[in-house]
């Protein structure tokens, strides 16, 4: 690879970044059109169109995304290796792409990005917070927060914190119900459950030992929120992470059911590539995210 090559690397990525050619060119300080060649150049060597552009928008084509994630593997660890042989440490910085589930959008885990960004102010967040399964190698993620281990080939999983989940329904769902005394009457409740949770039973685990129920859902989403404001209008019974549901069970419009059973241990886990260089953006947020959450 040529240094010429390199650069234009460097080029391709600031473009995409900025959204822009000409901001593109005002952060590398050159001209709108040597940063164009750049990303032509490219283009001719590679036998491909890397990005769709025109007076008003500009995107990235397929082979443009995959060519893209990879020129910022290497430049990242090129910049890392650099910065490890001048420096005895490694300044986090740079944009760290995350997807987590939609019930970690709360206060505490903003305060710890806040917390973060204030000892590395270089490092930039990027969050998906869709609630849909993303494929990190694929889609060219650096991190994923996940309640689960089932990880792809190339992953590995770094425990967090444990999970509390709770069942819970609101008072007036209870009263034109009835309050479940055991496990095994969930399955006469209408229950509104996590769609990504393939077969529609629980297990818990109470006085007389483990206990799997199957349930009837009345409704079924990949979206904690929704769940939550479903049982908040009395649809039904749910299942969900204590941090989400705490305020509402404080403020007696939600009630918890059935306490003295447990779901399944559940943790969080930090899910990321196992390449020989993990940048440090992403090895010290991980490191921080442990220390912070009190494994």
């Amino acid at each position: 690879m040529s240094m010429d090559t390199l650069h234009s690397m460097r080029v391709l990525v600031a473009v995409v970044d900025n959204h822009s050619f000409a901001q593109a060119a005002e952060q590398l300080n050159m001209s709108k059109a040597m940063v164009s060649k750049h990303v032509m150049n490219l283009e001719s060597r590679l036998g491909a169109r890397l990005l769709n552009r025109n007076s008003r928008n500009l995107s990235v084509t397929e082979p443009g995304q995959i060519y893209l994630e990879r020129c910022r593997t290497m430049l990242e660890e090129l910049d890392e290796v650099e910065a490890t042989i001048s420096r005895a440490t490694v300044t986090p910085r740079g944009t760290i792409r995350m997807t987590a589930p939609m019930w970690l959008a709360t206060d505490y885990f903003t305060g710890l990005l806040r917390e973060f960004r204030a000892l590395y102010p270089d490092v930039l967040f990027d969050i998906d917070i869709s609630g849909r399964f993303v494929d990190i190698v694929e889609e060219g993620f650096d991190l994923a927060l996940r309640a689960s281990r089932t990880l792809q080939p190339h992953l590995i999983a770094r425990p967090l914190m444990p999970i509390q989940f709770h069942l819970v329904a609101a008072p007036s769902y209870l009263t034109q119900r009835g309050s479940p005394t055991h496990p095994s009457e969930l399955a006469t409740h209408d229950m509104l459950s996590y769609s990504l949770v393939k077969n529609a039973e629980l297990t818990l685990t109470g006085p007389d030992g483990e206990v799997t129920v199957a349930l009837k859902p009345v409704l079924q989403s990949n979206n904690e929120s929704l769940l939550l404001a479903s049982a908040l209008n009395g649809m039904g019974i749910t299942i969900i992470p204590g941090g989400l549901a705490d305020r509402e069970i404080e403020l007696g419009n939600l009630l918890r059911i059935l306490p003295a059973y447990c779901p399944q241990e559940s943790r969080l886990y930090a899910v990321y590539t196992s390449r020989r260089y993990l940048s440090a953006k992403v090895r010290t947020f991980i490191d921080f995210l442990s220390d912070r959450m009190n494994l």
